[in-house]
């Protein structure tokens, strides 16, 4: 599978999540923790929608453009941390919802799928400035 191919399915994953979270944050955060939102906390999903659709759309990748390393830096962080904190609620199983282990094992899978991208960036970069250094 290309960083194209994974950044394109991660960045829809985040824009269909976020418009879900716009159009209904009390039914998403039923199906993800099994738990109840204030009238405060619909304003908050709405506004971690808001984030999660822009997300989304700027990491989106052009077809005339190569993947960006921001871009994949950008979802391979969201992906990480959100399986992280994923795994946190199940395991302390204070918020455990219908979606919430499919969620993490899809946002640790596309963090998975990431960290081989990233890694080569890295590592690329550093030769780059060795061999500057040495040059």
């Amino acid at each position: 599978m290309t960083t194209r191919m994974v950044l394109a399915i991660s960045a829809a994953v985040e824009v269909l999540a976020g418009l879900v979270l716009i159009a209904s944050p009390t039914l998403f955060v039923q199906l993800l923790l099994r738990a109840n939102l204030s009238d405060e906390g619909v304003a908050v999903g709405r506004v971690g929608g808001f984030a999660l659709l822009s997300l989304g759309l700027a990491c989106w990748p052009a077809r005339a453009v190569i993947a960006t390393r921001q871009s994949t830096w950008a979802l391979f962080t969201y992906n990480l941390l959100t399986a992280i904190y994923l795994v946190y609620l199940g395991v302390s199983r204070e918020f455990v919802g219908f979606l919430l282990w499919p969620a993490c094992a899809l946002h640790a899978l596309l963090a998975l799928l990431l960290a081989h991208p990233v890694y080569e960036a890295v590592r690329r970069e550093r030769l780059a400035i060795q061999s500057s250094k040495a040059g």
